[in-house]
């Protein structure tokens, strides 16, 4: 196929231009929450800092508990349907939360509950989702796909951030979980409008305790995806960490209204759009690993731009740094989503992405608790001092592991990736 019919994939893949709708949606959705739950917390219930960042927590606490079992069920099982399923459950409880508002009963067990549950199902929607991307594309559109699906969620996070802000100051912090319950309505229809079925699984013998160690296995002997997990641990730790207690800095340390918190964010997600978009140019120029160290060593490092923030045109200093990780970061995972995708077998890449998670994704819920207590002990600016200085610092994995040593990732596993010699595939530094 050409690169100008390639070029064409929205346009010409109904069920990917379905899916991309659906994961927009979602994110757009998940981004109001991602400022409607604290500014509730904040506004309404008063809640100490502590508390709010226990909120986040509660999100991304459900990958240490099932975030193994999860990967092995979703090997098992058609990925639609789970992801159908966790839309509709996570439509349904973000609609309790006006509903309890409305009857007097909002509390903040109740936001920890929702948060608790709803990070349950994203642990099954996102591996599910993962997994399902490769049996929908030919190899040659999934770098084009992981681009758009990636971008598409940096604007929609934009669009989030920015309108959950001003959904707060205009109409109630209450009323974003209203917007965020319509759009995995939209998520829901999208899904189930899709006509293409996975191929069937292969039948096995199933033992639940021997395919998490076999998934477990995979990602610490191989030396590409164990520094990539290590290093994807150690950035969400960072990164979860200054987000986490971000809302609060920015109204109780910087003294900015509600409204312009969510237009500040949402202006540094914006930098996603332009990580997402130029991440395969920077591979194609320089190679795959050394775009990767450029983006998440390189502009990812500016975080440091950001407890500088003051009132007036102090802002800018946020806006520099936020947009900076945000590129950073998305690029990264663009190239790391094209990576894992030409690189892990199908029929394990459910395993491995959960695998891989549970460690990226359990340092989330201890960032966000680590600096809730940083926040509270020594004050907001200087817990905002030691979590950004975390983003840089994390990107040293990568800098002294293989991937600072190589042009471009391989583009398949052999046996000689679980060792120490460099695989036939990579372009040496």
């Amino acid at each position: 196929m050409s690169r100008g019919a390639r070029g064409g994939l929205l346009r010409r893949n109904r069920d990917f231009r379905l899916l991309w709708s659906g994961e927009t949606a979602g994110k757009f959705g998940a981004s109001v929450t991602g400022v409607a739950l604290p500014l509730i917390a904040v506004s309404d219930l008063n809640a100490s800092t502590l508390q709010i960042s226990l909120l986040n927590a509660a999100a991304w606490a459900p990958w240490l508990v099932i975030g193994l079992p999860a990967g092995v069920w979703v090997d098992r099982l058609a990925r639609r349907p789970v992801m159908l399923a966790t839309a509709a459950v996570s439509l349904l409880l973000f609609l309790a939360v006006p509903v309890a508002d409305r009857l007097g009963h909002l509390s903040i067990g109740l936001l920890l509950a929702v948060s608790l549950l709803t990070g349950t199902a994203a642990v099954f929607f996102q591996t599910a989702y993962t997994a399902y991307l490769p049996d929908l594309l030919d190899p040659a559109d999934q770098p084009e796909g992981n681009a758009k699906l990636h971008g598409s969620a940096s604007a929609a996070q934009i669009a989030g951030l920015g309108s959950g802000g001003l959904i707060a100051q205009f109409a109630g912090a209450v009323n974003g979980m209203l917007a965020n319950a319509a759009t995995f309505l939209v998520s829901l229809v999208c899904l189930a409008r899709i006509r293409h079925r996975e191929t069937p699984a292969p039948r096995r013998e199933r033992a639940l305790r021997r395919e998490v160690g076999e998934g477990l296995r995979l990602v610490a002997g191989d030396r590409w995806l164990r520094t990539l997990t290590l290093f994807g641990a150690a950035s969400n730790l960072a990164l979860m960490g200054y987000q986490s207690i971000q809302v609060a800095f920015l109204v109780r340390e910087v003294g900015l209204a509600s409204g312009t918190v969510g237009g500040l964010i949402a202006v540094a997600a914006s930098g996603g759009i332009a990580g997402a978009f130029t991440a395969r140019r920077a591979a194609a120029r320089i190679g795959t690993a050394r775009a990767m160290l450029l983006f998440e060593l390189g502009l990812s490092g500016l975080a440091l731009l950001i407890p500088l923030t003051t009132g007036g045109a102090g802002v800018l200093l946020y806006l520099a740094g936020g947009f900076s990780v945000s590129a950073g970061v998305v690029a990264g995972n663009v190239l790391k989503s094209g990576f894992l995708q030409s690189y892990c077998p199908p029929g394990l890449l459910g395993r491995i992405t959960a695998s891989a998670a549970v460690l990226n994704y359990g340092t989330i819920p201890l960032g966000a608790v680590l600096a809730g207590v940083l926040g509270t002990t020594l004050g907001l600016r200087p817990a905002m001092w030691l979590t950004a200085a975390g983003v840089p610092l994390a990107a040293l994995i990568l800098l002294f592991s293989p991937v600072g040593r190589t042009r471009d990732f391989p583009a398949a596993r052999t046996r000689s990736t679980a060792g120490t010699s460099a695989p036939s595939t990579s372009t040496p530094a």
